[in-house]
């Protein structure tokens, strides 16, 4: 009932005001406007506890999708949560006032999830944070993944705080004090903690240094540091922790290129979505063509742009035939062989969506400047296209907006060619013949539609004043894009508390020790080491929950595996180490273990601890 209500307030908002081309509709236009309803339906369905394909989650829960097998998706996310509540937050701002509840309920929900430890560490600890998906339910996965990732509190952090502002708006200073900046303030911290340590990619697939991650880090510093001043308080380690996030934010830059994730061992261009995806989540309305932090508009964004889209002209057999003066069907990278390597909707509607938050930039300046670096870009497209700056009220100007618009369109049309006729929109379509593939109804591809096109229809407005109250809000970009002469590879330790006034339990998030279990294990290729034991944090006993223990210091002198853990202070366990062969099996060691904790404060270093073990039992054999 609720989601009906939403929807009928929803068409009043979008259909009468949707802004077009010329006097009339386009088929193009139409489909938008059918699109988006049906995109935020299949986001609102993912939504716990009232969604219709999200059963058993907790309310203010976001699952990736309701897909339980081939591929099993039915967990939140950190990231993609936080990308589509930050698109329930702008539609919440440009007039959906019934969207309200889904995000203070997800605000109580991620309280609650900064309290729960798991594979990555505890909340204590900071390392929690960068745990990347549970369960529905808000419990911990335990399983093998690509853990940590780092762009997740950052994201979670800027979607809260958009909301905040609206509340600062309104005089609630006080709930945005005590009940908002608590979560904000740990998202925060984490980012300033780690910012400059590695992790997995969004896409979950490779270890290093993300373009992705590098952006929105620095925007969530940025806007956090604003927030902390608004509410009287103070935010010194966003202040000096973001310059450098700025710093580090420059070497994805290969002068033609966005190298997407640097220090990784696959061996891969780094020409990749993940670069695309960093522009908007970083696009400011206010903000000039700013290179530095790869605004939309900026000359290496529509360079990048361009080698990117080009880069699967070739790849794919449903882009056969098209140009580099038409759009093309994207997916992550080229190097992509997760189901065959597919387009993504949410990558090829990011194309157009860079375009259409560009042209909301080049509208608010009153003028467009080709350069050297993205000329190509324009050649492609135009091909009168020079260098110079076209100023507003010229047919350049016009002419180039127009060209603009119209290559984005293209990659909107051809979502529209490969989408069902019941409007789902699954993870991938296929590369052959434009079929849905992967997961079904995947969230992320709905609230990529939605923020498309929601850009889609601020950029086609051309007065400034009726534009403004359309667009995202201005993240502070025009104060925060100035290069340190000076840069240091930093950190700061950060303070972590339960947002208890939020919504998070009681006596939850308590002192922890990062407990570091060494194993002398001498294994063969393929043969693994894991830790299991009598605690959640241990697996309980179940050898699917155990945890994968870390080879990269093991040598013929001491074939050391380790295990860092985060633990309660001044707890006992019980555990024994696993060996994981090839062929799936197990082989157990014959003894447990036990060990306690020690208290909180009682250990040098910081809340660490170590325990030296060597494997006790039998040994698999490799195969002949």
């Amino acid at each position: 009932m609720i989601a009906s209500i939403f929807l009928a307030a929803l068409a009043a908002v979008h259909v009468t005001a949707w802004p077009r081309y010329g006097n009339s509709p386009s088929k193009l236009d139409s489909y938008i406007e059918s699109q988006l309803q049906r995109s935020l339906q299949g986001v609102f369905d993912n939504i716990g506890p009232d969604g219709a394909k999200a059963p058993g989650a907790h309310a203010g829960i976001v699952i990736a999708s309701p897909s339980t097998l081939d591929p099993d998706y039915y967990f939140t996310w950190t990231r993609d949560s936080a990308l589509t509540l930050k698109m329930v937050v702008d539609e919440f701002l440009t007039g959906n006032e019934n969207v309200e509840h889904y995000i203070k309920e997800y605000i109580t929900a991620q309280a609650i999830l900064q309290t729960v430890s798991n594979p990555s560490g505890s909340l204590s600890s900071g390392r929690g944070l960068g745990e990347p998906k549970y369960y529905s339910n808000i419990t911990r996965f335990n399983r093998s993944w690509g853990r940590p990732q780092r762009d997740g509190p950052a994201l979670r952090a800027t979607a809260i705080i958009a909301y905040a502002r609206y509340l600062l708006s309104r005089g609630k200073t006080q709930e945005v004090k005590s009940r908002v900046w608590p979560v904000v303030k740990n998202d925060l911290a984490y980012v300033a903690q780690f910012w400059n340590s590695t992790g997995f990619d969004l896409w979950e697939e490779v270890n290093g240094r993300s373009f992705f991650a590098t952006a929105v880090q620095h925007r969530a510093l940025v806007e956090g540091a604003a927030l902390a001043n608004k509410i009287g308080l103070s935010c010194a380690d966003c202040d000096s922790q973001a310059p450098n996030v700025l710093c580090l934010l420059q070497t994805y830059w290969n002068g033609q290129y966005i190298v997407s994730n640097m220090g990784v061992s696959a061996v891969r261009t780094g020409i990749d979505a993940n670069s695309v995806l960093g522009s908007l989540a970083t696009f400011d309305p206010t903000a000039s063509c700013t290179d530095e932090t790869f605004q939309p508009c900026s000359h290496r964004a529509l360079a990048n742009l361009k080698v990117y889209v080009d880069s699967f002209r070739p790849a794919y057999t449903i882009n056969a035939g098209l140009n580099e003066s038409v759009a093309a069907a994207t997916g992550r990278y080229t190097e992509d062989v997760y189901y065959f390597g597919n387009p993504w909707y949410l990558t090829t509607l990011a194309v157009a969506e860079q375009l259409y938050d560009a042209v909301q930039q080049w509208r608010a300046l009153s003028s467009l400047t080709v350069t050297s670096v993205d000329l190509a870009f324009w050649k492609a497209i135009k091909s009168d296209a020079a260098e110079g700056t076209y100023n507003a009220g010229t047919q350049s100007f016009d002419s180039y907006l127009s060209t603009a618009m119209t290559f984005a369109d293209g990659f909107v049309d051809i979502v529209k060619k490969y989408t069902p006729i019941d409007g789902g929109l699954a993870e991938q379509y296929s590369r052959e013949n434009g079929t849905a593939v992967s997961a079904r109804d995947l969230t992320w591809s709905y609230a990529s539609f939605v923020t498309m096109a929601a850009a889609r229809r601020a950029a086609l407005i051309h007065s400034s004043k009726e534009r403004k109250p359309l667009q995202v809000p201005s993240w502070g970009e025009p104060n925060a894009n100035k290069v340190p002469s000076v840069c240091l590879a930093s950190s700061a330790p950060g303070t972590y508390i339960p947002a208890t006034s939020a919504g998070a339990p009681a006596g939850a998030g308590g002192c922890t020790l990062t407990v570091t279990f060494n194993v002398n294990a001498s294994t063969f290729f393929g043969e693994n080491v894991y830790i299991f034991g009598n605690t959640t944090d241990l697996g309980a006993w179940n050898t699917q929950d155990a945890i994968a223990g870390n080879a990269a210091g093991y040598t013929s002198d001491r074939p050391l595996w380790d295990f860092e853990i985060d633990l309660p202070a001044s707890s006992g366990v019980e555990y024994a180490f696993l060996r994981a062969e090839p062929d799936g099996s197990f082989i157990r060691e014959d003894v447990n273990r036990t060990y306690t904790i020690p208290p909180c404060g009682d250990v040098p270093g910081n809340g660490t601890a170590t325990v030296e073990d060597a494997w006790s039992g039998p040994v698999g054999t490799p195969a002949a």
